[in-house]
């Protein structure tokens, strides 16, 4: 077998500057367009001025109003559309929600679209609104009421409450977590331009279908005349997960105009043009036997949505499976509030929930004399206590006992308060585990192999930073015995592929499965073995042929038909006989300063069982940034809100702190890499979500175990632990 390179095969261009991003094309005749926002909480538009915004040189035009015609409604990828939120801005007089576009500038530089929208004036009629939890004026829904659908009710098991009342022990609390965005390093952007009948859009996004169906939808098209061009994200998380409300008007405008335009968002208009993730409060309330035996758990879910969609919540679907609590209660509900659709950021629900839920079983840990880690190890199941149905794979218990043993646990004095070190700092350790769900979505694989040796793949799949272009790369390398700089991986292109949604860590699972059975499709054509090293170059020769093509595609018809419209179709995490999620468990250790109180994080040990690493070196730094990810959680980030006007007031990253270099030190990540065919035929399981969930959990009861103080609360201020 000839040795593998497992670097990361698109490295080079990116350090190199080589790699082209949505908003880097720069075609002839480019002009530059930037919106004026709405500067109140709720209301209607009076009047707009336009007059100064068009004096300014080299302004070509300023709408503050598409005619239904031109643009139509937006839909909600949710609701079964293609957008983040149905409201679609500057088609009528309603202001939903503060820094809503309410006029489009284009210019021929960036310079006077963006004096001319500051320019833009507009009077407005006040209407009160609601932008917080318990923010007057806010209303709410029960989600199995509102939203009907199975696999959003509330999960049951058993009989909770009563099994709480009966239990010889019993912990409750109440979690609040702060809304927050995802602040992706490469801003919203597009350019647009037309050819004829037919546009062709460059944005970075986690799912060109949407953009290709929904775009055409609004302007009234056929989708074949739509092409969405991502060959790399430049960061998602989330927020770049569907079609958003500048795409359709930067097309018209485009058209129009008879020029490309370019629309890249300045970050504070990000914090309203996009989905952010909600505010949420969990109460959760365990019961168990004195020796920590669990017994009973409920877990009940406030999160924040909008007035004009539900962004629905699956808190429970994690929380219910961590371990094998006979009696479980969920209840979900939305809290409508004046600002723009909520949505997905990294670990979305499940951060929050285990943060909630993790901080609960630590507390019973204390309340019923037992080792964090030691309750969690005998609570462990095999089966899925909510379909009754055995567990694909499930390795918590080893990444528990694998990540003790590295961070060295055992040297761990259980009483709060009583590490401290040399220089006064108080030392805590914690720990929490973290699952994530398993999903599937349909994909296409179309491989060709050249007569020069090289294998081209194009499926489905968006580069978002993860590294499924690797992932693709090793693996076709490790198949045919190749060089991985011998394979061309094509993603995020509408030409190549449907271009399903990429999330919820189910790309490398959709993807890998495809291009497997397209390498197996593909030796049948070249007529070698179906395994061992292939020479791609001679047994492509052998054919008589320039190319050997095939083309193959995974899951069922019906979900495929919803992918090639650009709607959401995935699968699990029940399939049938078996339930399939990714586990992880944290180790964190945090010191207090003594006199300032910082808090610090200058360890942590992650051990992950996401079933096969398809890329060791994507993995590692998957799960190093999603570490990140959670002391950003935990320790810095919350989008503020104001009640006074509306909307969120720390728009900028000078203003919205985020972990930067002095916060993140050692962080040791270890991985079961034990494969899991019953999910797949590649036997991965999806890593980028659930390396995140559990981290905010195990930082916060690590602060309860150096303070003696119990966080409720993201972020952890200083004043929580004065």
């Amino acid at each position: 077998m000839t040795a593998i390179d497992n670097r990361r095969v698109d490295a080079r261009d990116k350090v190199t500057g080589r790699t082209a991003y949505g908003a880097d094309r720069v075609p002839e005749g480019l002009a530059y367009a930037m919106f004026a926002t709405a500067r109140i909480g709720k209301g209607r538009i009076v009047s707009v001025g336009t007059t100064a915004a068009e004096a300014v040189p080299g302004v070509r035009m300023v709408v503050t109003r598409f005619e239904p015609g031109e643009l139509g409604e937006g839909s909600f990828v949710m609701g079964g559309g293609h957008g983040f939120q149905s409201f679609q801005p500057l088609l009528g007089d309603r202001v939903a929600y503060r820094g809503q576009p309410i006029a489009l500038v284009v210019a021929d530089t960036l310079v006077a679209a963006t004096e001319a929208a500051d320019l833009v004036t507009a009077e407005y009629e006040v209407e009160p609104f609601a932008v917080g939890l318990d923010a007057d004026g806010a209303t709410t829904v029960v989600q199995e009421e509102a939203i009907p659908l199975p696999f959003l009710a509330d999960v049951k098991v058993g009989d909770a409450d009563a099994a709480f009342a009966a239990s010889p022990v019993r912990v409750e609390g109440t979690y609040e977590h702060a809304p927050q965005h995802q602040v992706p390093m490469e801003l919203i952007s597009s350019v647009v331009e037309w050819h004829g009948d037919r546009v062709i859009v460059h944005e970075g996004t986690q799912n060109a279908g949407a953009l290709r169906h929904g775009l055409a939808r609004q302007l009234g098209i056929d989708a074949a005349n739509v092409e969405i061009r991502s060959p790399y994200v430049g960061g998602g998380f989330g927020q770049k997960n569907s079609l958003q409300p500048h795409l359709g008007p930067l097309a018209v405008v485009a058209r129009r105009l008879g020029r490309p335009v370019k629309l890249v968002l300045p970050r504070p208009q990000t914090f309203h043009a996009a989905s952010f993730r909600p505010a949420s409060r969990h109460t959760v309330r365990l019961g168990a036997d004195t020796s920590g035996k669990l017994l009973a758990a409920v877990h009940e879910v406030d999160q924040q949505t909008s007035r004009h969609d539900l962004f629905p919540c699956t808190a429970t679907e994690v929380t219910s499976r961590l371990y094998g609590v006979p009696a479980f209660r969920g209840r979900q509900r939305l809290v409508q509030t004046d600002v723009q659709t909520p949505g997905y950021m990294r670990a979305p629900f499940e951060s929050p929930a285990t943060f909630a839920f993790e901080s609960a079983v630590d507390e019973l840990a204390y309340a019923t004399g037992q080792d964090p880690v030691a309750l969690r190890l005998a609570n462990d199941t095999a089966v899925d206590p909510v379909s009754g149905h055995p567990f694909s794979s499930r390795y918590l218990a080893e990444c528990l006992r694998r990540g003790a043993q590295r961070f060295g646990w055992a040297d761990r004095n259980p009483e709060p308060g009583s590490m401290v070190a040399p220089d006064g700092a108080s030392i805590g350790w914690g720990v929490a585990a973290g699952a994530y769900p398993c999903n599937v979505a349909p994909a296409v694989a179309h491989l060709s192999a050249s007569v020069d040796g090289q294998v081209t793949v194009s499926v489905d799949g968006h580069e978002m930073g993860q590294g499924i272009r690797s992932a693709i790369a090793l693996t076709v390398a490790r198949d045919l015995g190749m060089a991985a700089g011998d394979v061309v991986v094509l993603v995020g292109d509408t030409r190549v592929a449907p271009q399903h949604l990429t999330a919820g860590s189910w790309g490398t699972a959709t993807a890998l499965p495809a291009v497997q059975s397209g390498l197996a499709e593909l030796r049948k054509h070249l007529d070698v073995p179906a395994s061992g090293d292939v020479d791609v170059a001679a047994a492509v020769a052998a054919t008589g042929r320039d190319a050997v093509e095939v083309e193959v595609t995974s899951q069922a018809p019906e979900m495929l038909e919803r992918s090639r419209a650009g709607l959401v179709a995935i699968a699990g995490p029940e399939f049938g006989e078996f339930s399939s999620f990714s586990w992880i468990a944290h180790f964190v250790e945090v010191r207090v300063e003594a006199g300032t109180r910082r808090i610090r994080v200058p360890r942590v040990v992650s051990v992950a069982d996401c079933g096969r690493v398809a890329s060791p070196v994507t993995a590692a730094s998957q799960v190093r940034g999603a570490v990140v990810w959670g002391i950003g959680a935990a320790l810095r980030e919350e989008s503020e809100v104001d009640d006074r006007f509306g909307g969120f007031l720390n728009t900028t990253l000078e203003e919205y702190p985020v972990p930067v270099n002095a916060d993140v030190h050692d962080i040791d990540v270890s991985f079961i890499d034990e494969p899991d065919p019953l999910f797949n035929s590649a036997g991965v399981k999806g890593l980028g979500e659930v390396a995140m969930v559990g981290v905010a959990a195990a930082i916060a009861n690590a602060v309860h175990h150096a303070t003696g103080r119990r966080p409720r609360r993201l972020p952890i201020r200083l004043e929580h632990v004065l």
